[in-house]
């Protein structure tokens, strides 16, 4: 019998070892559905912003090059839900897996114990004279093999409780294995019916898109003009941006040379004060603020192909980012706004300095700042304008350090 109770305690040892694993197991999965959860609320919130503007580009009598640029994003979007979904899926069914092989072993390990519950059970029966007890302690050749025998009636009986504890915590634990199998069961119906809707709206999409590259073909000239007046008007914001520039390079010049000292390497010349805030813009690289609320960018940094023209290429000392009509533009670091003027279009831009850094803001219908004013991180600086004749509403931003034409998309935060 004291072989039985020590093969009990590896027993245990094998289930808690299971236990642990179980355990580990489920707060690793737990992060990754997690990420992944978090992961599929940040495209639909995108999916729902790119919907609105879809919304708002159709009041347009005409079919515009924006509406399709939004339209590509849409799709980009839902294939990446699509592969979100497809991923949980994997998950939930590895994770089913595991709830499968845990509750095969918890009711064989629940059989076996409650086949030694049982044989403890019938063996007390028969014993369980109390005279056959004390004759058995009393029947010892001494006094240390009569003590062994009295400890080992107490620890017998310790098991056959613990046992009975046993089965009453693995009975709980396998309803809840079978429980939680049933949810992971269920939520695995409901992504494979949200995976089927998904390619049904991404193939619908996918139609409109064709539909609307062979509308837009046909307006060829009209879009060779739009694409000439835009390359005029990023002319003109470069050649502004420029003589803000000289005009800083020249006055840090003229300072130096006033004092008797050489003339400073940088375009800036920077009190304390401003390589501080120089510094700390450099140190945000890639966590900077986006410059509105909301919105997707629908036209990157540098050069790219034109999505409807074949063999024209546009270039882009910035990026544009779409958003809702209304909304606001935001300051994506604290500075002082250097220069407030008006572009080609009839629309207004800011430039706000952060030491040896430049952010220009362009495509505002309004502005609420002024030139020498201070400004600080995400304060609203202006309207993006909304353009009547396609309903677009975009922001254009630009980032330089000094002469150099930086990508804004490496400095401002991901979409988390």
């Amino acid at each position: 019998m004291v072989k039985n109770i020590f093969g009990y305690n590896i027993f245990l040892n094998r289930h808690i070892l299971l236990w642990l694993f179980a355990t580990a197991t489920v707060v690793a999965t737990g992060q990754t559905r997690e990420s992944l959860e978090r992961e599929r609320q940040r495209i639909q919130e995108e999916i729902s912003l790119t919907s609105q503007m879809l919304e708002e580009t159709k009041k347009s009598a005409e079919i515009s090059l924006n509406q399709l640029v939004i339209l590509n994003n849409q799709i980009i979007q839902r294939e990446e839900l699509l592969r979100n979904i497809r991923n949980k899926i994997t998950f939930i069914n590895r994770r089913i897996n595991v709830l499968t092989k845990e509750t095969e072993n918890l009711n064989h390990e629940l059989e076996e114990l409650k086949n030694s519950y049982a044989n403890m059970i019938r063996h007390t029966y028969k014993n369980r004279d109390a005279n056959h007890r004390l004759k058995f302690i009393f029947s010892s050749q001494d006094f240390n093999q009569a003590y062994m025998r009295m400890k080992y009636m107490q620890q017998y009986a310790h098991h056959r409780k613990l046992q009975a504890e046993k089965i009453q915590k693995a009975t709980e634990k396998l309803e809840m294995q079978i429980s939680e199998l049933e949810e992971n069961k269920n939520q695995q119906q409901e992504l494979l019916a949200e995976h089927r809707k998904e390619i049904q709206n991404i193939s619908r999409e996918k139609e409109e898109q064709n539909q609307t590259v062979q509308a837009l073909r046909n307006k060829e000239q009209s879009l060779l003009n739009q694409l000439q007046q835009h390359e005029k008007e990023a002319e003109e914001l470069s050649r502004a941006i420029q003589k803000i520039i000289e005009e800083e390079r020249r006055r840090a010049a003229e300072k130096a040379r006033a004092e008797g000292r050489v003339a400073p390497t940088t375009v800036f010349e920077l009190t304390p004060e401003e390589q501080i805030i120089s510094d700390n813009f450099y140190e945000n690289k890639g966590s900077l603020p986006w410059p509105s609320e909301r919105g997707i960018i629908t036209r990157p940094f540098g050069e790219q192909p034109h999505p409807v023209l074949p063999n024209i290429r546009i270039s882009n000392d910035g990026i544009n980012i779409s958003t809702t009509e209304g909304a606001k533009a935001r300051a994506v670091f604290e500075g002082i706004v250097v220069r407030v003027f008006s572009v080609p279009g009839g629309n207004n831009a800011v430039i706000i300095r952060h030491g040896e850094y430049l952010s220009v803001y362009s495509n505002l219908s309004e502005v609420n700042v002024r030139n020498g004013q201070k400004v600080y991180t995400r304060q609203e600086i202006g309207v993006i304008s909304t353009d009547p004749r396609d309903m677009k509403t975009e922001l254009h931003l630009q980032i330089w350090k000094g002469t150099q034409k930086l990508n804004p998309s490496e400095w401002i935060a991901g979409r988390q």
